[in-house]
C-alpha cells in the first residue's frame, strides 16, 4: 500500500505521515511503549503541578485577606 493510500484511509495528510515517520520511524516497539508511558507520566505531573500551584495561590490570597 502506498503512503498516499494509507493517509487517505486514515484521514491524515501526507505531510503529517512523513513528519510522524521522521519522528517515530527508528523507534522499536519497546521504546515506543516507554515513550508512551513517559508521556502519560509527564501529563500527570503537569496536572499535579497545576493543581499545587492553584492551591498555593489560593492559600496566599486567603492569608493576604486575613492580615
Amino acid at each position: 500500500m502506498s503512503a498516499s493510500a494509507l493517509c487517505r484511509t486514515h484521514g491524515i495528510s501526507d505531510a503529517t505521515f512523513y513528519k510522524w515517520r521522521l519522528h517515530y520511524g527508528g523507534i522499536d516497539i519497546s521504546d515506543a511503549r516507554k515513550l508512551e508511558g513517559l508521556e502519560e507520566e509527564n501529563s500527570k505531573l503537569k496536572k499535579f503541578l497545576a493543581e499545587s500551584t492553584l492551591d498555593v495561590s489560593t492559600l496566599k490570597e486567603m492569608l493576604g485577606n486575613n492580615f
